[in-house]
């Protein structure tokens, strides 16, 4: 079977794709490291050895504080792009989609299955080219089940972000928020 032809201007051109230069923040060798890591010692850690789970991701650049607790099942693409604050709580099947730089304060609940994204395509651009972009959560906030956090967000100070809510711009401090797209519904 043969491609039909190619208009003269593609929209988008995945086979000029190329990951700009120092983007993963570590060279390719440890990237696969990590991520075997991840799956086996990480992955397969029991339930209660949390502190190895901390040590793991230190040990591979990433700022975890003092009573971090994360579960076996969340995940991290490059933890050396991650900071997290003293005391929070990181749930079940969390994802960091760390491609871009993510700074979680102090005494934050990202609860399980929520998904922050700090990178994104510059669908405008033919090569479909990589953007990362810094995604905060500031002290003592509550990311609920399944939430969608994208790139370039920040989550102000207490804020309280309901489930299956989809972040797409800043949210103020000490506000409850929901929906997708998630907006300011009343104070906390």
């Amino acid at each position: 079977m043969s491609r039909p032809p190619q208009p003269e201007f593609r929209v988008q051109n995945l086979e000029a794709f190329r990951l700009p230069p120092g983007f993963r923040g570590r060279s390719a060798l440890v990237v696969q490291l990590w991520w075997l890591v991840q799956a086996t010692l990480f992955g397969c850690s029991p339930q209660a050895l949390y502190g190895f789970r901390r040590w793991l991701l230190r040990m591979f650049g990433a700022r975890i504080g003092k009573k971090v607790l994360i579960r076996p099942s969340a995940k991290f693409t490059y933890p050396w792009k991650v900071k997290i604050g003293d005391c929070c709580w990181i749930g079940d099947e969390v994802v960091f989609y760390s491609l871009g730089d993510i700074d979680v304060g102090h005494s934050v609940v990202i609860s399980q299955r929520s998904y922050l994204c700090s990178a994104t395509h510059d669908y405008q651009r033919p090569t479909f080219d990589m953007v990362g972009s810094f995604v905060c959560i500031e002290d003592e906030v509550w990311v609920s089940a399944d939430v969608f956090v994208a790139p370039g967000v920040r989550i102000g100070r207490g804020a309280v972000i309901g489930a299956r809510s989809s972040v797409f711009r800043n949210l103020p401090p000490m506000m409850v928020c929901r929906g997708s797209p998630a907006l300011p519904i009343h104070p906390r």
